[in-house]
């Protein structure tokens, strides 16, 4: 069935459905052993295989370049669709399509081309960036140091989001000077120590554990020569997050759904002799798929705002300012409390239709709400509202690439 047979809406473009059709097969499968593998702790290696044998990791890709051209809100579209599946195998891919849009962006035409034709050869980047402790707020303690005609790495990274399943891991670290500086770095070198230790609540099987780097050394065309990240890399990160939370929606109503039309022991005090004929019930089942919707929504049309930047390639005015980068980043932190708020009442609201059974861990309605509530963790939305609101008062534009650590 089309998103608008599934009343999710038109997708992004003409030709969308086309170009879903393709992983929506592999989406399916994903979902069929998504509560199996979050009780058992089973890492979605098999599962991102699928998707990269399909060529899911090159949608960014030029089709005349070894992918299928995919628009940005049809990047996101497609996100949506798999984080339904999965939420976690989306956040495991998140810094690889990240990663694309930086070899998309780089004026730099070899480094360009070297790393198209390795994306395009369906290999897979990981995150480096994050550390949990001793690093100063603007700079890492992670260090990248020249040693002969090559690079040393020695560092402690946290939040390597997908680097487990990745053939690269996407490094930020200071130079000897202590300035930013980027590196792809092999998962397999030698040094290279990844580590499934990530113990939140929720995205349990993203592998977001450490990474070590203990005199990990790599060759010069390996190290971003623009030294900086692409400049809707902000928006672009934060919006994977809210496409994710868009998915767990479409998920919990799913399943809420599912669950109501499957019930057959009712209330005394109901409306009706089977659930699925109680109006009370019926309300609660659509007024989550209405947040699961209007968080798809709301989604696809900040994603319009980042295809807008992609596409305009445009430079920084004179006074240091991107305008288009600078709505594209309040388009999506507005979206932030929309998204995350609809997501986080649906996946505690979807209880409500049920009875106490629907908390047995068998059932795993509740990985959508630890899924949501971590998720919702990440960049805290309080800093997003008050940054939307001095726009808003006083129109200040929003900071650039922001950074944690120590005062």
């Amino acid at each position: 069935m089309t998103q608008i047979d599934n009343a999710w809406g038109a997708g992004p473009s003409a030709r969308y459905e086309e170009l879903a059709e393709k992983f929506r097969p592999i989406f399916r499968r994903i979902g069929e052993s998504a509560v199996e593998r979050e009780i058992e702790h089973r890492l979605p290696r098999e599962e991102i295989s699928w998707l990269k044998d399909a060529g899911f990791t090159t949608l960014r890709l030029p089709q005349d370049e070894g992918g299928f051209g995919a628009t940005l809100p049809e990047l996101f579209n497609l996100l949506i669709e798999l984080s339904a599946a999965d939420s976690n195998v989306t956040n495991a891919l998140r810094a690889h399509f990240g990663f694309t849009e930086e070899v998309l962006n780089s004026p730099f035409k070899d480094y360009r081309d070297r790393w198209v034709k390795r994306i395009a050869a369906h290999e897979t980047t990981g995150s480096g960036f994050t550390e949990a402790e001793g690093n100063k707020v603007g700079h890492f303690s992670t260090r990248l140091t020249r040693d002969g005609d090559r690079w040393r790495i020695d560092g402690r990274k946290y939040y390597t989001t997908g680097s487990l399943f990745a053939d690269w891991i996407n490094l930020g670290a200071d130079d000897e000077n202590g300035d930013f500086i980027l590196a792809q770095v092999p998962t397999h070198a030698p040094g290279v120590t990844i580590v499934d230790d990530w113990d939140g609540f929720g995205q349990q099987l993203t592998a977001s554990g450490t990474a070590t780097f203990e005199g990990v050394t790599i060759s010069n065309d390996l190290v971003n020569p623009l030294r900086k990240r692409f400049n809707y890399s902000v928006a672009f990160y934060q919006l994977v997050h809210l496409a994710t939370l868009a998915g767990i929606g479409r998920a919990a109503a799913a399943d809420v759904a599912r669950l109501v039309g499957a019930r057959t022991r009712v209330f005394s005090h109901g409306n009706a002799d089977r659930a699925g004929a109680d109006p009370q019930i019926l309300q609660i089942v659509g007024k989550v798929r209405a947040n699961a919707y209007g968080a798809g929504a709301t989604v696809l049309k900040a994603a319009e705002a980042l295809q807008r930047v992609y596409e305009s390639r445009a430079d920084a005015r004179p006074n240091g300012e991107n305008l288009e980068v600078a709505v594209a980043d309040l388009e999506v932190n507005q979206g932030v409390t929309v998204v995350t708020t609809l997501i986080l009442d649906a996946t505690s609201t979807l209880f409500d239709a049920l009875g106490a059974s629907s908390a047995k861990r068998g059932v795993g309605l509740d990985r959508h709400w630890r899924n949501a509530r971590t998720l919702s963790s990440h960049n805290p939305r309080i800093y997003r509202e008050r940054i939307v609101g001095d726009f808003a008062v006083n129109g200040t534009l929003p900071p650039g690439p922001y950074r944690v650590g120590n005062p």
